[in-house]
């Protein structure tokens, strides 16, 4: 029966006015800190008053620029840019180790791993990097069938000097489609080249000075090869003139782990290049290539002033204020001198036997009342205690 009178009871709010410093400081300095947080973060710094679209629509086009010179030879775009399309993730080669006049034959391995000494160590028809093994020992290496002769990728070449100074032109347009707000990043001349501090805004990138702003060393990078990212951010106030909506530019190296890593660093692929011989047998040259890859990645979100985040973030405020309360509660029930009498004058219990609800009145005023020379407002019902 007790738990059953426990439940059906019921619970008023009374207020105790507590005169002391100590706790009107805390509460005060905790309201004023909750207020704080909320204008200057939450309204000011976060914009929670206004309603966001972050699901942005983009669309981005790339054209690099630059002759380059290699062994010899003279390089231009279509010789270095793969692929050609002008998408958002392309690789300028940097360094090409080439096997040319490969022919599908029979010819030994070149790594020292498949040295052998009789046929007994050339498992017939193991695939390895170049073909399938013949099982057969030819001048102290096991036979393959495949593309001959076979890849020699340890010597060394030299790289594109001239890629540092090749030019990278991206072109962005994106859409905020719960706006119906678009927007693209070419400004009102090309006749620019980025700079962070004179150019902020042009779209057209030096190649050197985006490995360097990605704390790159060019020569090492273009060595071995290696991922950088142009990343296009769209961080725009609509509630502010449209014409403040610019993209900012920053780069960074995407593959750092494989930078510091011994096993496969840097970047690198390889691709063939097909001939006919007249004849009508075919041959090939085989590339490895090292360059240095550039993504595009495009974010951002926009954001509206809208009634709906503005109420819902207001009262949150208000409602969080009453946090200082919570503190002062604690503070004054465990740690303050009169911490007894504000427990009597906060927790206070009436049964049925002490009240008339009919007639309105009370057993005792001085059951409520706590000693009589406590004072009582006589508007609000609050007590107030002298601590």
């Amino acid at each position: 029966m007790g738990c059953v009178t426990d439940f059906f009871t019921y619970e008023t709010t009374k207020s105790v006015v507590v005169k002391s410093w100590t706790i009107g400081v805390i509460n005060r300095a905790v309201q004023l800190l909750i207020i704080t947080y909320f204008v200057c973060w939450v309204f000011l710094h976060e914009k929670a008053y206004q309603i966001r679209d972050s699901s942005i629509e983009s669309s981005v086009m790339t054209k690099v620029k630059g002759i380059g010179r290699y062994s010899k030879q003279i390089m231009d775009v279509a010789d270095y840019v793969i692929p050609p399309q002008g998408s958002s993730v392309f690789v300028i080669l940097t360094k090409l180790i080439t096997t040319p006049k490969q022919v599908l034959n029979h010819c030994p391995e070149t790594d020292d791993k498949y040295k052998c000494s009789n046929d007994s160590y050339c498992t017939r028809n193991n695939p390895t990097s170049n073909g399938f093994l013949t099982g057969r020992c030819v001048r102290s290496y096991c036979q393959i069938q495949g593309w001959c002769p076979t890849e020699n990728d340890t010597v060394r070449m030299p790289i594109v000097m001239e890629a540092e100074n090749f030019t990278i032109f991206v072109k962005n347009s994106v859409r905020f489609p719960i706006f119906d707000f678009e927007r693209g990043n070419l400004p009102g001349s090309l006749n620019c080249r980025y700079d962070p501090h004179k150019s902020p805004f042009c779209p057209i990138f030096r190649l050197g000075d985006i490995v360097r702003l990605a704390g790159q060393n060019f020569t090492n990078l273009a060595e071995k090869g290696g991922v950088l990212s142009i990343k296009i951010g769209w961080l725009c106030d609509l509630d502010q003139s449209w014409d403040l909506c610019v993209p900012r530019y920053s780069f960074t190296r995407l593959d750092g782990v494989s930078e510091k890593n011994n096993v496969s660093p840097g970047y690198n692929f390889r691709f063939a290049r097909y001939y006919m011989n007249p004849d009508g047998s075919e041959f090939r040259t085989l590339i490895k290539a090292f360059g240095i890859r550039i993504d595009v990645l495009v974010y951002g979100n926009a954001g509206k002033f809208n009634i709906i985040p503005t109420l819902i973030n207001t009262v949150a405020a208000f409602t969080s204020v009453g946090v200082g309360t919570v503190l002062c509660d604690i503070i004054l029930l465990n740690f303050l001198k009169g911490a007894d009498q504000y427990k009597a004058k906060k927790f206070e219990e009436i049964s049925d036997a002490s009240t008339s609800f009919g007639s309105h009145m009370f057993k005792s005023d001085q059951t409520l009342a706590g000693r009589g020379d406590e004072k009582r407002s006589t508007d609000s019902g609050a007590f107030s205690i002298g601590l």
